[in-house]
C-alpha cells in the first residue's frame, strides 16, 4: 500500500509539474491584461483631470476676454463723457462773453459801444485765464517755430536776426499745448 501511495504521489507531482507551465502560461496574459487595464484606468483619470483643467482654463480665458471687453466699453464711455463735460464747461464759461456782446450791440452811441467792447474783451481774457489759456506775445522775442508761424520777413538792421518784430494774429497756449500759433513778422 505504501508503494501505491508513493506511486500516486509521484503521478500527482508529475501531473502538477506538467500542468504548471500551462497554468503559468495562462496566468501570464491575465496578469498582463490586468496591468494594462490598471494603466488604462490611470490614463483615463489623468485625461479626465486634464480635460477638467482645460475646461477651467477655457472658462477663465472667456471670463478674462469678457472683462476686457467690458473695460474697453466702459473706458470709451467715460472718455466720451469726460469730453462732453469739458466741452460743456468751456462753452458755459463763454456765455458771459456772449451776454456782454449782446448788451454792447444794443447801444447806438459810439462811446458806449467802445466801452462795451472793452468790457467784453476783458471778460474774454478773464474767461481764458479761468480755463488756463495764456496768450503768446512774442514781440521782441526770438522766433520759435514751436510757438510762432512766420508769414512775413522784413530786413531791419536795428533788430537782431530771427527776432519777432510784429504780431499779426495772437497765439494761445494751454500749459505746454499750443492752441493756436501766433502769426508773426520776423526780421532777417
Amino acid at each position: 500500500m505504501t508503494e501505491e501511495i508513493e506511486k500516486k504521489e509521484t503521478e500527482v507531482e508529475e501531473t502538477a509539474a506538467a500542468e504548471a507551465p500551462e497554468a503559468q502560461a495562462e496566468k501570464e496574459p491575465k496578469k498582463k491584461q490586468r496591468r494594462l487595464e490598471a494603466e488604462n484606468a490611470d490614463l483615463k483619470k489623468q485625461l479626465e483631470a486634464l480635460a477638467a483643467e482645460l475646461a477651467a482654463k477655457n472658462d477663465q480665458h472667456l471670463r478674462l476676454a469678457a472683462e476686457y471687453d467690458n473695460f474697453r466699453r466702459r473706458t470709451a464711455k467715460e472718455r466720451e463723457g469726460l469730453y462732453a463735460d469739458a466741452f460743456g464747461e468751456a462753452l458755459a464759461a463763454l456765455f458771459p462773453v456772449v451776454d456782454n456782446l449782446e448788451r454792447a450791440a444794443q447801444y447806438t452811441d459810439g462811446e458806449n459801444v467802445a466801452k462795451g467792447v472793452a468790457m467784453t474783451l476783458k471778460s474774454v481774457q478773464d474767461t481764458f485765464a479761468k480755463l488756463g489759456v495764456t496768450e503768446v506775445n512774442p514781440v521782441g522775442a526770438p522766433f520759435d517755430p514751436n510757438l510762432h508761424n512766420a508769414v512775413m520777413h522784413v530786413e531791419d538792421p536795428e533788430v537782431g536776426e530771427s527776432v519777432v518784430v510784429e504780431v499779426l494774429q495772437k497765439g494761445y497756449c494751454r500749459g505746454e499745448r499750443v492752441l493756436r500759433y501766433a502769426m508773426v513778422k520776423v526780421a532777417n
